[in-house]
């Protein structure tokens, strides 16, 4: 009788089909891809238990098959190792595509067609490169230079005929330039193998690398400039050209400046998405140093330029979490010790870095340094600890950029943190607006030191009552912020950096004239108390907001932009703002309605600064909307009509005010009182003690930008 067939229609497995597993244990096998059902069962019951103590149970089943005739046995590689070995293969195929397209676009001799303009983008083959006189040249076939595509998408919207593609001269209006086209032809003529696909075109590259040397007041001071700039035309496998953390840095920065691709929501929020490209591929570059230490001190570099295009878009998280990252990458490299360099421990391989090769290199590392040591102090104004404690820098003050600029190899700088007299002697051949600007910040990061660890042992937290005098340390800094740093300054800088015919700003030392104000501020602002006459802080205070007041008042004579300014000038202008507040609530209760409506304008005329600034770089606008959240309560308390609108003068001498009473722009009225209260001057007696100003609110201050006459106000501002 036959055998009843079986109810599996699967064929009967021929030899050595089966698993080696199944065939080694003599047991039934499936032959299932990639594991049969036998192997399985036995792997899920060895998991099902725990595994005894220093064993681990394998991931998979082991079932493993004979090669398939043709396809070689897949060699017991660890996973780690193959992916980097697929990611070299994969670098090698770009390179070599890289290297067919420049072959490609350099086909056609260069000289038989004009030179690219510097925003002309080549797209695709139905593109053309405009050349400077407006001619077409011919297609990316030809004579152009085709960029790699995954740059195209950040460029493709450069266009010559718009007017923020363009330099952007001190009245804030595009400049015309001169001789764009007419770069030599070694832009043309140099090869592209090599080049980061996700960098701009060279000429692009370059244009922003212009604008950012032109235009940042921050971090291009860790850049010495001449050879950065010679560096650009070297080949891109140069060991010499820049790293490309940098330049990624270098087009964010500069996009605020060169914007063509840029969103404003309705609440003020900017997003630059050319800048924002860049930002995410250096935050790459410092995602791979962090993991490797690859290339850490460009990489730190790029890190110092992007930690301050986030301050400027007032992105506060990153900020803190960057200035951290710099400190602590900074300390390792021994950039806090004199020279740069730490003379004992040099044989731990890649533990430090080597001696400075010369004099540019150690003048980079020593800005390097400081401009991080300024940002960590810029970041802790709000009353953080600082991440470096400043007993712990032994690093000596950089040297002149003119010097640095020059490579003029000269002596270090004999003062550091430690010297005597630091904040009041500054010697000529070692004193410029930048190394004034660091010392500036390094006394406001006194102040903030001062009031975190008088907070953090205080019994009690600060009152109107106290005299902050009695506090160790408080008299000596009152003595440096109030008046001691500015008089010590030299002759030819005791002013605020605007050239006489108001076309030109030294913005750094425009900076050194109102942060000694803003730390005055910060200082005594715990201690105000309006309903003392004789109070020494509130006097300290309404004399620093007013010589704040007046420095912005002379740049409202000139046409400059002030969106060139430090973006701590916001801080300073927000603090200022915090005591016209302070005092226009004064005035609301004891009911002096004028000079309360005089204080208005004044507290516009701070919003008025910041929306401005906020209209390039974010950190404006909101410090705008935090000083509209302490604005809340003597909104509510006042009997102005329309208190946000009151108007102010532009400056002492016009009848141009700032808001109209409509909400609009700028409207003309036939008189308006002086832009300062009309408060009694403070007299100071001739012993020099603090106790011994007397008056409400003001006091008389021998420098450039507090001078007031005989009645209490300030005249119109010469320098």
């Amino acid at each position: 009788m036959p055998k009843a067939p079986s109810g599996s229609s699967r064929p009967a497995l021929r030899r050595n089909q089966a698993c080696l597993t199944c065939r080694k244990r003599k047991l039934k096998c499936d032959a299932a891809r990639p594991h049969c059902g036998t192997c399985v069962k036995q792997w899920q019951a060895l998991i099902s238990v725990p595994p005894p103590v220093g064993y681990a149970h394998p991931t998979e089943p082991q079932c493993s098959y004979d090669p398939v005739e043709g396809l070689p046995i897949a060699p017991d590689v660890d996973p780690t190792e193959r992916i980097r070995m697929l990611e070299e293969q994969i670098s090698q195929l770009k390179s070599q595509l890289n290297e067919s397209r420049s072959f490609h676009s350099r086909s056609v001799s260069p000289s038989r067609h004009g030179k690219p303009s510097l925003h002309s983008v080549v797209v695709g083959s139905s593109s053309s490169v405009h050349s400077p006189s407006g001619m077409s040249g011919d297609s990316p076939t030809g004579g152009g230079i085709v960029l790699p595509q995954a740059s195209l998408d950040m460029v493709n919207q450069l266009s010559t005929a718009s007017p923020e593609s363009q330099y952007r001269g001190s009245t804030g209006s595009p400049e015309l330039r001169q001789g764009a086209g007419s770069r030599n032809g070694h832009y043309t003529d140099i090869s592209y193998s090599g080049w980061d696909p996700d960098l701009p075109r060279i000429d692009i590259l370059s244009h922003y690398v212009e604008v950012f040397f032109r235009c940042d007041p921050c971090g291009s001071r860790v850049l010495h400039r001449p050879s950065f700039l010679a560096s650009l035309q070297l080949h891109p496998k140069d060991p010499n050209f820049p790293h490309s953390a940098i330049l990624h840095a270098i087009c964010a920065s500069a996009s605020r400046w060169s914007s063509h691709d840029v969103v404003t929501s309705p609440d003020g929020t900017r997003r630059d998405r050319f800048a924002e490209y860049h930002v995410s591929k250096t935050r790459a570059y410092i995602d791979k140093t962090m993991a490797t230490g690859q290339d850490i001190f460009p990489v730190m570099q790029a890190c110092i330029l992007l930690s301050w295009y986030f301050y400027q878009e007032g992105r506060w998280v990153e900020v803190w979490i960057f200035a951290g990252f710099q400190t602590r990458v900074a300390v390792p490299l021994r950039l806090n010790y004199p020279g740069t360099f730490y003379q004992s421990g040099t044989n731990s391989p890649g533990a430090y870095l080597a001696p400075p090769k010369d004099f540019k290199e150690l003048e980079s590392r020593r800005r390097t340094w400081w401009m991080t040591i300024i940002f960590d102090r810029i970041v802790s104004v709000g009353g953080w600890l600082h991440g470096v404690d400043e007993r712990d820098i032994g690093t000596e003050l950089p040297l002149r950029s003119i010097d640095f600029e020059m490579d003029a190899n000269v002596p270090n700088n004999p003062q550091d943190l430690s010297s005597k007299d630091l904040f009041t002697r500054h010697p000529p051949e070692y004193t410029d607006s930048f190394i004034l600007l660091l010392k500036a910040v390094m006394l406001f990061g006194r102040v903030t030191d001062h009031n975190t660890r008088h907070g953090l042992r205080a019994s009690a937290p600060p009152s109107k009552t106290q005299n902050p005098f009695k506090i160790p340390g408080f008299e000596e800094l009152d003595r440096l912020v109030s008046h001691g740093f500015l008089d010590s300054l030299p002759q030819h800088l005791k002013h605020l950096g605007v050239t006489d015919d108001g076309n030109a700003l030294d913005t750094d030392l425009y900076m050194v004239h109102i942060i000694p104000h803003a730390a005055t501020i910060t200082l005594h602002n715990p201690y105000l108390n309006f309903n003392d006459s004789q109070n020494v802080s509130t006097a300290r205070c309404i004399h620093a907001t007013r010589s704040i007041l007046a420095a912005y008042y002379r740049l409202s004579e000139t046409s400059l932009d002030i969106t060139r300014l430090h973006p701590f000038v916001t801080i300073c202008w927000y603090l200022a703002a915090v005591i016209q507040i302070q005092l226009c609530k004064y005035f609301i209760e004891i009911g002096d309605t004028a000079r309360e409506s005089t204080v208005w304008g004044e507290i516009n005329l701070l919003r008025f600064a910041m929306l401005t600034y906020g209209s390039r770089s974010p950190v404006g606008t909101r410090q705008e909307k935090l000083l509209q959240g302490l604005m809340t309560e003597i909104v509510r308390m006042t009997t102005q009509p329309q208190p946000l609108e009151v108007g102010v003068p532009l400056y002492p001498f016009s009848h141009t005010t700032l808001f109209s009473k409509d909400g609009g722009g700028v409207v003309q009225q036939d008189h308006i009182e002086n832009p300062l209260p009309d408060s009694s001057r403070f007299e100071e007696h001739t012993s020099g003690s603090p106790t011994s100003l007397h008056g409400i609110p003001g006091t008389h201050h021998s420098g450039v930008n507090g001078r007031m006459n005989t009645n209490g106000m300030y005249p119109p501002y010469t320098l």
